[in-house]
């Protein structure tokens, strides 16, 4: 494959367009850490939620902008209604109970998943408006549709942004609307994900181990690092897994590069958390009274 300045562009983009899904996922998840120091491993299945109830409501409305308009506060009651049941008698418990119980969320909502949808992979289409491409640059073009999760990101980064810094939340009074936002935006990847991924049971598993790393490269607990530590993961992510073995064949022999090429981009953002713990512990851009 060669490695053309098209190329490299193009992938940087799709680095940044997987970063801001991270990012997302990421944001909510450092929220509900962040001020209610709950650790929630059950995060990744309000992705797995919106992304199904987003397909549901565009099948049923014919609209996508409306399916995920209409996902957005039904993935937002549905982390309210966990917090209410499952959550408020755990934030006085320590760590270990909290990761066993959110453990346990994550079966149920895997299961009841599948009983509602079944166990098959959802396959669903960019919408029309937004299938085509634009172009970056005379002779590159590139999908309109992965263009808008960028802005979309974009725009909810700024608006968690003012949140934080223009806004003084309460404490226990608000840790319901917080679970729930925190939900809503995981639900917010996941509708936006399902034209890009399949959408299926599970998938909120994969995704959540490197929502973790974001939070660990960027520092606990801080909307700043959660958005630089997405796109750093994003970035390597995505480069790695497309010019590292093409780069390696240029040194070693073609099947030996086919080999190390897949294994090293998949262990390219734990090296890259590795390497940020060894030389800042806290993260990159630590919370304030964590650092």
């Amino acid at each position: 494959m060669a490695i053309t300045l098209g190329l490299v562009l193009e992938q940087t983009l799709n680095g940044l367009q997987y970063g801001v899904m991270l990012f997302l996922m990421a944001a909510g998840l450092t929220l509900v850490f962040g001020i209610m120091n709950l650790v929630n491993l059950a995060h990744g299945s309000f992705y797995m939620v919106g992304a199904y109830l987003a397909t549901a409501f565009t099948e049923k409305t014919g609209s996508f902008v409306l399916g995920v308009a209409l996902a957005l506060p039904a993935t937002l009651l549905v982390g309210v209604l966990v917090e209410i049941v499952a959550l408020r008698t755990l934030y006085e418990r320590d760590h270990l109970d909290q990761v066993l119980a959110t453990f346990g969320l994550i079966l149920f909502f895997n299961e009841l998943v599948a009983i509602v949808w079944g166990r098959a992979a959802i396959f669903t289409s960019v919408p029309q408006f937004l299938s085509g491409h634009f172009r970056m640059l005379p002779g590159l073009p590139y999908p309109t549709y992965r263009a808008v999760i960028i802005l979309v990101g974009i725009v909810v980064a700024v608006f968690l942004w003012a949140l934080v810094t223009r806004t003084r939340l309460g404490i226990r009074l608000l840790y319901t609307l917080v679970f729930g936002l925190g939900a809503a935006l995981a639900g917010l990847a996941g509708a936006m994900a399902g034209p890009v991924y399949s959408v299926q049971p599970g998938m909120g598993e994969g995704i959540l181990i490197q929502v973790f790393v974001v939070i660990v490269i960027g520092g606990i607990g801080s909307i700043r690092g959660a958005i630089v530590g997405a796109v750093v993961v994003g970035m390597a992510d995505t480069l790695g897994r497309a010019f590292l073995k093409p780069l390696l064949a240029t040194m070693i022999s073609p099947p030996a590069a086919d080999k190390a090429g897949p294994a090293l981009a998949s262990m390219s953002i734990y090296l890259l958390m590795a390497a940020v713990l060894f030389f800042r512990p806290e993260g990159l851009f630590p919370a304030r009274g964590r650092s």
